[in-house]
């Protein structure tokens, strides 16, 4: 449920490029994900863990590129203009080398290879300390607080969306000491008003592909609030909003095709019409890629 409810906030804040919509989606979507990988994470064997994400991962991530590559290959051209990338081989560098070097329709391809590599990194550190409450954490989470906004004020430049892996890496533990904290009804108004900061514009939005977390912790903290609220209205809502978690399942491939939709379709569609689409077609190759098994070990 949590995921459907991110990824159309995903979908919602790259159609509204400006604005306070954009702004409000922005100061929780991505670090929603974060936060649920590491809500859902379980220590495990390092070494078999690590070749499951490079494999399980990168796979997919290489053949929705080449996908998108080839199509805009075909679409631009139609349209009387150059594809983005037209220099070969030149361009196989920045296309190698992803992160801050896709733009366009490959703009959300950060996302992944910094989420597997966090992902990585937090196992590595919970295989040794499983419980997130273990008091030995605080050796690494204050270095990776300090790496995490310190890269960032420093540098845009992001190979494979990797600058923003120290933020991930403090959300997935975030994400993990959750299941250990009993809920109290009266944290939904600290939480709210925390929430309500971001959302409301009080306090400076995200940007985590270009390691921008606006205000040191608090922005970080709105967007932490906001997640928190809406896993738990997930929960109250999961009998009856049902095609929402239908989305969550399609999430990875409606966050790896949404952006080139409205990517070619903007010039022609309003608003509405590309976030429908934005999020229909996405969900209609993810149930066509499941039902092809040859499709489904590639893509999914």
């Amino acid at each position: 449920m949590a995921r459907g409810i991110g990824i159309c906030a995903v979908v919602v804040g790259h159609v509204w490029t400006r604005g306070d919509l954009r702004d409000a989606m922005y100061s929780f979507h991505m670090p929603l994900f974060f936060l649920l990988s590491g809500l859902l994470s379980r220590p495990h064997p390092v070494g078999s863990f690590t070749r499951r994400q490079l494999i399980g991962q990168m796979r997919p991530y290489a053949a929705f590129l080449a996908l998108l590559i080839l199509i805009d290959q075909i679409v631009e051209p139609m349209k009387g203009g150059w594809p983005i990338f037209h220099s070969w081989p030149d361009d196989l560098l920045p296309i190698l080398l992803g992160g801050s070097w896709l733009r366009g329709p490959y703009t959300i391809f950060w996302f992944v290879p910094c989420l597997m590599a966090g992902r990585i990194l937090f196992n590595l550190a919970s295989s040794r300390w499983s419980d997130p409450l273990d008091w030995r954490w605080g050796y690494i989470i204050l270095p990776m607080l300090l790496l995490a906004y310190g890269l960032g004020q420093v540098t845009q430049i992001s190979p494979l969306g990797l600058l923003t892996v120290p933020m991930a890496f403090l959300l997935l533990w975030a994400g993990a000491i959750w299941p250990h904290i009993r809920w109290r009804r009266w944290w939904v108004v600290p939480l709210g008003a925390l929430a309500l900061a971001g959302l409301a514009g009080f306090v400076p939005t995200l940007n985590m592909k270009a390691g921008d977390y606006g205000w040191p912790v608090l922005s970080m903290g709105s967007a932490v609030a906001t997640s928190l609220l809406i896993f738990r209205l997930s929960a109250l809502i999961a009998p009856y909003v049902a095609p929402l978690a239908t989305i969550g399942r399609a999430s990875l491939v409606i966050m790896y095709l949404h952006v080139a939709i409205i990517h070619y379709g903007a010039p022609y569609l309003g608003k509405v019409w590309l976030l429908m689409l934005a999020l229909l077609v996405p969900f209609a190759a993810y149930h066509l890629l499941r039902a092809w098994p040859p499709a489904r070990r590639i893509f999914l």
